[in-house]
């Protein structure tokens, strides 16, 4: 009888045991030591969160409104409401006026649609009104319950500016006011000449040291943009150099030979000192008299200019 063999299987194979990782103790965040810190407790902390947030979703919801067009329609609304209560434009009060043409202030002041006192766009009716030639600065108020203060700085004419056969005032600026006619013209200094306007400054500058010609003097024409011409109340004119220096060395040697001898009323037609080195008087013709001339005279006299210290 045989023996049977019993074969045994493999033994198992035995794994590792693995054992969880001890933790480390963990200290508290740096947020929890900065809220450690604050002076208040978390509810607080929390609420200051909670208002933030609030606010946040108020400004968004402006902004959506604004774009949207209700914050529009709530302002309607209200200057409605105060027109309705009786504060509404009623009257109008100009300040420091004198000249300007006040029809015009009003239509300008009352041209909104919206006659409320809370929907007067102040900005913009100022705005409207420095469009208007004669007013250099503006200040709109409102004066509660009906008025509407309008504080103006006007501008003064200087003188009077022919072009193209057309008379205007002009500040000292050069800025136009308005138009005049010859029969409502002021006594300004006369203008003449295109870009005349533009070199009102100038020729204030020009005439600083010749005081004593100002009063005399009756218009002045800016000659081919580069020179003046002065015309004197007793018929003469004085044709100047050009540039501002030799301009204003020439009159002042002719203010000084003017307070000498008496040039002016004299009947000499013209004055030509143009060329620094001569002074050129020019007599009329014959047959013309010229203001102030007892006999008429048919020279045209070229006298040596003189010297700054002659002068």
């Amino acid at each position: 009888m045989s023996k049977a063999t019993v074969k045994r299987g493999k033994p198992p194979v035995r794994r590792p045991v693995r054992t969880a990782p001890r933790r480390r103790a963990v200290g508290p965040s740096r947020i929890d030591k900065v809220v450690a810190a604050l002076p208040f407790g978390p509810a607080t902390l929390q609420r200051i969160a909670n208002l933030a947030i609030g606010g946040m979703l108020v400004i968004a919801a402006g902004f959506a409104a604004h774009f949207g067009g209700a914050t529009a329609w709530a302002h309607d609304q209200w200057a409605g409401a105060v027109g309705r209560a009786g504060f509404q434009v009623k009257r109008i009060e100009v300040v420091g006026a004198n000249r300007i043409d006040y029809i015009k202030v009003y239509d300008i002041a009352l041209s909104q649609q919206n006659r409320s006192m809370a929907a007067v766009d102040l900005a913009g009716v100022r705005g409207n009104l420095l469009k208007y030639a004669w007013i250099k600065d503006a200040r709109v108020s409102r004066r509660l319950p009906e008025t509407l203060v309008i504080n103006v700085d006007e501008r003064a004419p200087a003188a009077v500016w022919q072009h193209n056969q057309r008379l205007s005032l002009i500040d000292a600026n050069g800025i136009v006011l308005e138009s005049v006619t010859a029969a409502t013209m002021p006594d300004l200094p006369l203008l003449i000449g295109p870009g005349a306007n533009q070199r009102s400054r100038a020729l204030d500058a020009l005439l600083a040291d010749s005081r004593s010609l100002r009063p005399l003097l009756a218009g002045a024409t800016w000659v081919g943009n580069r020179r003046w011409d002065l015309r004197f109340d007793s018929g003469e004119t004085l044709s100047l150099p050009m540039g501002e220096g030799a301009a204003k060395r020439a009159l002042a040697r002719f203010t000084h030979m003017e307070g000498s001898n008496r040039l002016l009323g004299r009947g000499i037609i013209r004055f030509d000192m143009r060329d620094p080195a001569k002074f050129v008087l020019r007599m009329p013709s014959e047959g013309q008299i010229s203001p102030g001339a007892s006999s008429p005279d048919t020279a045209e006299v070229d006298v040596t200019a003189p010297s700054d210290t002659e002068a």
